[in-house]
């Protein structure tokens, strides 16, 4: 299938034109000399080089990636026919069955935009976060990539230390587990799925202990849980975290309240004042 670069340049200009900066979560700002959301800002929110998205806008790009055009929609706040439209004119079919799950519907989006003093974010069923809100982003890092794994919980505490570094080592075994058993509950609603596979298999090539754990083979869906963070800014914060499943059981919100009397309260509205100067490693 070609890739309409004329029509693909068209579409997202205009797209980007269309949503003010407060629908996309951002500051509207005192001057904006062009409507809507700048080039950069929607990089940012994509997740990709702002040197990459001009080249999209300018008809000079090679063709961009299933990942990255997923993104890009969650980003200009498309709904499903608008996504579907930027796919074909891509060169790419659009996602069906369970790739569509990875596509954020719009109103979930402005709610995250609205929950302003409480942490949230939305993660497919295999572990991708896939929109966050700015306190979630202050609080546990921004990780809203197009990398295939970059952006994934599962993939990140196994592989990347400071992942782990956010947690307390007496809870670090348990956190494992329940990784695992939940991403082998997502997996097993998703027969022949090649993503939930290449996930899987780099998983069990990248680490023991990810391998010795998924052979016990336990299964365990995530609906809600409790945290201990290490925050490098506001220190230590005890959450409660809700897991609100969609009817597909595909995408979750996230919402994660301070425990009371633990002092969390405090230390979150702390972290909204500053603004997350600093991200903390992402362990959600």
């Amino acid at each position: 299938m070609p890739m309409d670069r004329r029509e693909l340049a068209d579409f997202l200009r205009r797209s980007r034109e269309r949503l003010r900066p407060a629908e996309a979560g951002l500051a509207e700002g005192a001057r904006r000399r062009t409507p809507g959301l700048r080039r950069e800002e929607v990089a940012g929110l994509a997740g990709m080089s702002a040197d990459y998205y001009t080249r999209l806008e300018q008809r000079r790009s090679p063709q961009p990636s299933e990942q990255m055009l997923a993104s890009l929609a969650r980003a200009l706040r498309l709904d499903a026919d608008e996504r579907d439209h930027l796919y074909l004119l891509a060169g790419h079919r659009p996602p069906a069955g369970h790739r569509a799950g990875e596509h954020v519907r719009p109103g979930l989006l402005r709610l995250l935009d609205q929950l302003t003093g409480t942490p949230a974010q939305v993660v497919g069923d295999l572990g991708d976060v896939l929109a966050q809100n700015a306190m979630a982003r202050a609080l546990l890092g921004g990780v809203c990539t197009v990398s295939e794994h970059g952006r994934n919980l599962v993939w990140r505490w196994f592989t990347d230390p400071a992942a782990r570094a956010a947690h307390p080592p007496e809870e670090h075994a348990l956190r494992g587990r329940v990784h695992v058993a939940d991403l082998r509950a997502a997996v097993a609603r998703r027969p022949g799925d090649p993503a939930a596979a290449r996930l899987v298999g780099r998983l069990r090539a990248a680490s023991e202990e990810f391998r010795s754990l998924w052979e016990r083979h336990e299964v365990g869906v995530r609906r809600c849980s409790r945290m201990r963070l290490l925050h490098p800014l506001v220190g230590p914060v005890e959450l409660d975290c809700e897991v609100l499943l969609a009817p597909e059981e595909d995408q979750r919100l996230v919402v994660f309240t301070p425990r009371p009397g633990t002092g969390g309260a405090e230390r979150l509205e702390l972290l909204r004042v500053v603004g997350g100067e600093r991200f903390a490693p992402a362990g959600g």
